[in-house]
């Protein structure tokens, strides 16, 4: 005490000395603290002591307050102040003036202003007194004016950490509870349903995650529900006298020894409920009083850090925002790549976005009117997708290894969550994903993943949705509103984004398919007019023998008489309906066969005279057997024959891919096969050559889409799906010829067991033809190990003494089942199956070694191979 009063002392002669300096003279009128001077002028300054200031300021408490008022910097007094314990209460001080001051607690005797010389005698409550009152309000409201600079230097710090609104309400409510003297509270927020309030605790960073069992915002319940519901605030000066009409439940958080409570609704200045907040005092006789609640709706009330927070999060949830769509563009629009690619990023970005678990984009099929999904469920890595030909190399670059479709998940438009999205451009914020009747669960039960809640929103581009993308699981609780906004402002680069990759493909499918046309155009060319010419001035036989049969050898015509019979068949059936008889113009016809010739190439199987075998075959299939095709149907299926290899390199669809070709860049799916349906459009779109010119487009479109289906068809991977499929529909006696899908597969097969025609032929015919097969296989093989591809054992030239063993296992596995059944639908085509079966045993007896057969198909081979040369003499007209 003793330091302290020589401080004031050195103080106060520092200030006397200052002040002597100033003045000139003693006047009557002067202030107090001048009279003061200028009475004491003579007298030594040691004669001044603490206690004759202390009586003089007891007597003048008018100088003290024009003193300090005048002289005293700000800066000095909130250091003052900020060495004073906190206030405890309004109800303390009152409670102090009756009180007295323990002269023993430094802390209370150094932020005393004014004390008494005898502090054992004097209490505060007489100090106070003594005060002016302009000297007592200036120092209440500098002590007011402190406690909240504090607080809001405090709040703002906090704030500017960028944390969660519950955390700066809970640092308030922390805040008042230690202005009115509370000993702890609790903090309930509002969830966003906005019927419930829940549990906010400070071990806890986050909302979501902080959240306890929720309490219902009402009466009968427990207090803070009460409060929350009246949006008053209610004291309670005993615990044990709760309003059991209002809240019987009382407190949230049972406390024995809790003797007085004082409950809060935070409401903000839009007069919103964000919460209540209880404070409370254990084991106190002390009840919290108007003051207190005056304080607190203050503090509240104001919600001044509240104003500049929300301020401050949408500011920087803007910016945040702004930069996120920013890095996305730049990404997204810079990565062009592919579509997949896109994809990729849309879908890493919008996880990150609303914290999602994982993601899936689910891309709009308007053709089909299905959803399908590539890229999905990339909840551990970016490169953690569906399709597994898609890898991140060490650059984080994607790049495809596989043309394999057959992983991709599709389903109706309409069924399920995303297609519920996808039909009505609606957002879908579920909690709960398996009480949602329009929840597929499919592609968890396909994935094995537990889907639990659900963000679906639409991707559109120009009023049209092209995708859905779907969040699911979100970290920390489910997926709020201010996440669907901020998604939605995503979902619009994402519309761009898809938009312009889907045109970025489509540029670069289109550069690939010119270039793939301008190496065709360098290679084939249409017929000549001296060709043309040639076959004009021939005439077409009106009979050709034994053309109808299944055991015609079609490479028993000569080459340049093969156009001849194309012209003969094609006539023929066309005129099996009196309406196409003036729809197909001769000369185009003509022109249309020899281009279509020349454009097979010099390859040893898959050329002009297997093009021609091939028509054949369904040729005598269409007339020797009891169909219901169309007249059109049969059109499609003659010309999908002819041209179904148009431009064939000799070479499988696996070669290609694995050769990085630009065909599979192209097409990814049955690759070769698309390719010679586009060659064959190509074709027709050259007038002179379109030998369906005279039919309306609606028709023209059908012949086209009856041709690709045929084409495509004698893909073997395809003829593996769809033989099952045909297989039990026949078992079940279901087949329907008017049924169009029935019809559909039903022309699929036929084109299938056209396709494989020289398997039922006669067995020297057949040896022939596996024979020159071989050689191709061969070459492709022998071209596969000069790049370094291990090839198959089919192609494998080193291993050509396993041929009879090849042919038993095509025969039995490919050839048998797709006989078998195209006879339990068209009875007739038997000696397809017969003759199958009969090669069969012929290739098993030459793979269990026996000689005799050896030798007999070895002279067969060696004659047949030369038979191209030898003709059929068809009968003139």
């Amino acid at each position: 005490m003793a330091d302290r009063d020589d401080d004031d002392d050195d103080d106060y002669h520092d200030y006397s000395r200052h002040k002597n300096e100033q003045d000139d003279g003693n006047h009557d009128s002067s202030p107090p603290f001048k009279r003061f001077k200028s009475a004491n002028s003579e007298s030594s300054s040691s004669s001044l002591t603490a206690s004759s200031v202390r009586a003089y300021l007891d007597e003048h408490p008018e100088f003290l307050d024009s003193y300090i008022q005048q002289n005293v910097h700000t800066t000095t007094i909130e250091q003052w102040l900020s060495k004073r314990p906190q206030k405890k209460s309004s109800i303390s001080s009152s409670a102090s003036a009756s009180t007295p001051i323990d002269s023993s607690n430094k802390n209370n005797a150094s932020t005393s202003i004014i004390k008494t010389d005898d502090v054992k005698r004097k209490n505060s409550s007489q100090t106070i007194k003594q005060l002016s009152s302009t000297t007592v309000k200036s120092m209440n409201t500098l002590t007011e004016l402190n406690d909240k600079r504090r607080l809001l230097h405090e709040l703002t710090d906090e704030v500017n950490q960028n944390v969660s609104k519950a955390q700066i309400l809970y640092e308030l409510s922390k805040s008042i509870s230690s202005t009115v003297s509370a000993d702890g509270f609790n903090l309930y927020l509002v969830d966003e349903s906005g019927t419930s309030i829940r549990l906010f605790t400070a071990d806890n960073d986050d909302e979501q995650s902080a959240c306890f069992i929720p309490i219902n915002i009402g009466p009968g319940h427990c207090l803070a529900g009460y409060v929350a519901w009246s949006k008053e605030t209610v004291r309670i000066s005993d615990t044990t006298l709760f309003d059991i009409t209002k809240y019987p439940d009382g407190l949230y958080v049972k406390g024995d020894k809790v003797t007085a409570v004082m409950a809060h609704p935070i409401i903000n200045t839009s007069g919103t409920l964000l919460g209540a907040v209880e404070f409370f005092r254990i084991g106190s006789t002390l009840p919290f009083t108007v003051e207190d609640e005056e304080e607190t709706l203050k503090c509240v009330n104001e919600l001044f850090t509240q104003t500049y927070y929300e301020l401050y999060h949408s500011m920087t949830r803007e910016r945040r925002l702004n930069d996120f769509l920013l890095a996305v563009t730049k990404s997204i629009f810079q990565e062009l790549v592919s579509m997949d690619a896109v994809m990729l990023k849309i879908m890493s970005y919008a996880k990150k976005l609303v914290n999602a678990d994982r993601a899936s984009l689910f891309i709009v099929d308007s053709r089909t009117k299905e959803l399908y999904a590539r890229i999905f469920d990339i909840g551990r890595e970016e490169h953690d997708i569906l399709d597994s030909s898609l890898v991140s190399d060490k650059n984080g670059l994607i790049k495809k290894h596989s043309s394999d479709e057959s992983a991709c998940i599709r389903f109706p438009m309409d069924k399920g969550i995303a297609g519920y999205v996808a039909t009505t451009g609606k957002t879908l914020n579920i909690v709960d994903a398996y009480s949602d009747e329009r929840f597929n669960r499919d592609i968890d039960q396909r994935t094995g993943y537990k889907t639990k809640t659900l963000l679906c929103m639409p991707i559109m581009i120009q009023g049209h949705v092209i995708g859905v993308v779907q969040m699911v699981n979100k970290r920390n609780g489910h997926f709020t509103k201010s996440d669907e906004e901020s998604f939605e402002t995503f979902a619009v680069y994402c519309g761009l984004a898809l938009h312009h990759a889907s045109l970025y493909d489509r540029i670069r499918r289109s550069e690939q398919k010119c270039k793939v046309a301008l190496e065709v155009l360098s290679y084939h060319a249409s017929c000549t007019d001296e060709e043309y010419e040639r076959y004009k001035i021939s005439t077409l036989p009106s009979y050709i023998p034994n053309l109808k049969q299944f055991e015609f050898s079609p490479w028993s015509v000569a080459n340049d008489m093969k156009p001849i019979y194309v012209l003969y068949m094609f006539r023929d059936l066309a005129a099996s309906d009196s309406s196409n008889l003036n729809r197909f113009d001769m000369e185009c016809l003509i022109r249309f066969t020899l281009t279509v010739r020349k454009n097979y190439r010099n390859v040893p199987y898959h050329n002009w005279s297997h093009a021609f075998s091939v028509a054949h075959a369904i040729y005598t299939v269409i007339k020797e057997t009891q169909h219901n095709f169309t007249a059109n149907q049969c059109i499609a299926l003659f010309v999908a024959c002819l041209c179904h290899d148009l431009d064939h390199r000799g070479k499988t669809n696996d070669y290609m891919i694995k050769s990085s070709s630009t065909l599979a860049s192209i097409y990814t799916t049955s690759t070769m096969e698309r390719h010679h349906f586009n060659q064959t459009v190509t074709i027709l779109q050259t007038e002179s050559l379109n030998i369906f010119k005279h039919f309306s487009p609606k028709e023209y479109r059908q012949m086209l889409d009856e041709i690709r289906h045929c084409i495509l068809a004698t893909d073997l991977v395809l003829f593996f799906e769809n033989r099952p499929k045909l297989e039990r529909i026949v078992e079940s006696s279901q087949f329907d010829w008017n049924n169009k899908d029935h019809m559909q597969l039903m022309m699929g097969l036929s084109m299938t067991a056209a396709d494989l025609c020289s398997s039922f032929k006669q067995w020297e015919v057949q040896r022939s033809n596996v024979s020159i097969i071989m050689e191709e296989f061969f070459q492709q093989g022998d071209d596969e190990k000069r790049r370094g591809i291990h090839p198959q054992s089919l192609m494998d030239r080193s291993l050509a003494h396993e041929l009879p063993k090849n042919q038993v296992n095509f025969i039995s596995f490919i050839c048998l089942p797709c006989y078998s059944l195209i006879v339990r639908v068209l009875p007739e085509t038997m000696p397809m199956l017969a003759g199958a079966r009969s090669n069969l045993q012929r290739w098993q007896e030459l793979a269990d070694g026996h000689p005799s057969s050896e030798n007999s198909t070895n002279i067969s081979t060696s004659k047949e191979i030369t038979t191209s040369t030898n003709t059929h003499q068809p009968a003139s007209s």
